[in-house]
């Protein structure tokens, strides 16, 4: 079976080269791309540590 070439080797994420993470991730979607299905949804994991010391 031949592997899908679209497919990143490692099967991780990426972004483009020279994107604002920051900006460009965290964007809203316009209510035109909410029409369309055009739109991404995303959960964010945040590891909350307290500091016992």
């Amino acid at each position: 079976m031949k592997k899908d070439p679209r497919k990143n080797q490692n099967d991780e994420p990426t972004v483009a080269p020279g994107m604002d993470d920051s900006e460009e991730l965290n964007q809203e979607a316009s209510n035109q791309d909410l029409v369309n299905g055009e739109f991404t949804e995303v959960t964010v994991l945040s590891n909350d540590e307290v500091d016992p010391s």
